[in-house]
């Protein structure tokens, strides 16, 4: 979030690694942690909103095809948009808070939660969806490529109960997905985190995503779409590789659970991907 919305007339970062160290070294190791509030709040039902929807859309589309993965990904990603864009303003305005300071001059937010009740009272729900339509457009066929890159590396590594070296396969799997869910779309978190971040200062710059986006290829050309790239996939590979194999390890056990008490014979599980 800082190096994508950083001015590029004062750039405060040269790249991740030294946005890394500056903050460590002007706000303390907790710089780092700043607006985890919104995360740890949000985060888990996301993912419960993320796996049901897309489950249960895979089994209403009927077949376990490509393009049914992608369809019910994409259903996941546009639903969970409705905690999706408050938490992730939440996010961004904590981050931005205190900028360069080791102990805050002027606080406007005390945490995540107080953030979101100052922006509704000053600005109602329109203010607490700011960046809405970007994060929908964002997350849409994101969370497709997302599912459909597991399910093809889940098969094509042969992804089985039984083997020993599933949960490496898993988490190579999972962290791939995240990769290539980011690139998919990452030229509009751009945009989404400007949006979120205008104002912030007093002053608003964007009148909406079109004007954005003409206004940051103008000043800084293409190379503003992959502002922050680098720290997002280096953040993308561990955290998806969590995700994806704790939810399929953990439905793996389950239906194993299941099996043992209703005495079915057969393996456990075909394809962790379509569960």
């Amino acid at each position: 979030v800082r190096l994508q919305v950083q001015n590029v007339e004062k750039p405060l970062y040269r790249g991740t690694f030294h946005c890394f160290q500056t903050i460590i070294k002007q706000e303390s190791a907790f710089g780092l942690y700043k607006g985890i509030g919104s995360p740890m709040m949000g985060l888990t039902f996301i993912n419960a909103l993320v796996f049901g929807v897309q489950g249960n859309t895979l089994r209403a589309l009927g077949k376990d095809t490509p393009l049914n993965q992608f369809l019910a990904g994409s259903a996941a990603g546009a639903i969970q948009c409705i905690i999706c864009c408050p938490m992730e303003l939440a996010k961004t305005r904590m981050q931005l808070q205190g900028t360069g300071e080791y102990k805050l001059k002027m606080k406007n937010y005390k945490n995540s939660l107080d953030c979101l009740i100052k922006i509704y009272r000053k600005e109602g729900l329109r203010g607490i969806n700011r960046g809405m339509v970007s994060t929908f457009i964002r997350e849409t066929p994101s969370f497709g490529f997302y599912f459909l890159t597991y399910d093809c590396m889940t098969r094509y590594l042969g992804c089985e109960a039984e083997d020993s070296y599933v949960i490496p396969k898993l988490l190579f799997s999972g962290g791939m997905s995240g990769i290539v869910s980011w690139l998919s779309t990452y030229p509009v978190d751009v945009i989404k985190s400007r949006l979120q971040a205008d104002g912030v200062g007093g002053v608003t710059q964007y009148k909406g995503i079109l004007d954005c986006v003409r206004k940051s290829y103008h000043e800084e050309g293409w190379r503003v779409f992959t502002r922050g790239l680098t720290s997002t996939l280096l953040r993308a590979f561990p955290v998806n590789a969590a995700t994806f194999a704790t939810v399929t390890v953990f439905l793996m056990y389950m239906r194993s659970e299941d099996n043992l008490r209703e005495c079915e014979p057969g393996p456990v599980i075909q394809q962790p991907s379509s569960l």
